[in-house]
């Protein structure tokens, strides 16, 4: 009687398929400069929006009226990021050529927009909470939220495709951008 012959079982992939190329992550370096240049960009949205809020509110005190400003900030910066990502990008994003699209390449709807602003305060909240908690000053507080901007950039190494860790929460993708032509 002969030995029955042995099925060969089909194996999993060890790693997943790779990413079709437009949506690859850009370099950690140029999503860095845009995401200080973005920070440049929003100290004159801020400024207008602040002053706008100010002269409406006829606020003469910085410290009156603080957290409608906060909120008031909030809704201007969610409104302005959210526009934007939905038409593909922001100035400081066009100027790197970087480009946020959802999952499947696609742009991003106002939902996924604004699920991503939501996201992204991430980069802000730990710092200032872990500051608060420390009770730095200024100085401090400076030092701790550049240090985790830089460990959390540091993480996009460790996701499959080096994406931002909030981008993957979101359903995004920043992607390199070369209009044609």
């Amino acid at each position: 009687m002969a030995a029955p012959e042995a099925v060969a079982q089909p194996t999993a992939p060890t790693d997943p398929a790779p990413a079709p190329p437009e949506l690859l992550a850009p370099r950690l370096i140029p999503r860095m400069g845009s995401w200080v240049y973005e920070g440049l960009l929003l100290f004159g949205v801020i400024f207008i929006a602040g002053y706008l809020f100010g002269t409406l509110t006829q606020t003469r005190n910085a410290m009156d009226n603080r957290l409608a400003l906060q909120a008031f900030l909030f809704c201007v910066l969610g409104v302005y990021f959210v526009w934007f990502w939905t038409h593909g990008q922001t100035l400081a994003m066009k100027t790197w050529r970087i480009r946020v699209v959802d999952v499947r390449g696609q742009p991003l709807t106002q939902q996924c927009a604004l699920k991503r602003y939501l996201v992204a305060w991430v980069w802000c909240i730990p710092p200032l909470v872990m500051a608060y908690a420390a009770s730095l000053q200024f100085a401090g507080t400076g030092a701790v939220f550049v240090l985790w901007v830089a460990l959390w950039a540091s993480l996009s190494h460790f996701h499959p495709l080096k994406q931002f860790w909030h981008d993957e929460w979101a359903g995004t993708r920043l992607v390199d951008y070369r209009p044609a032509g």
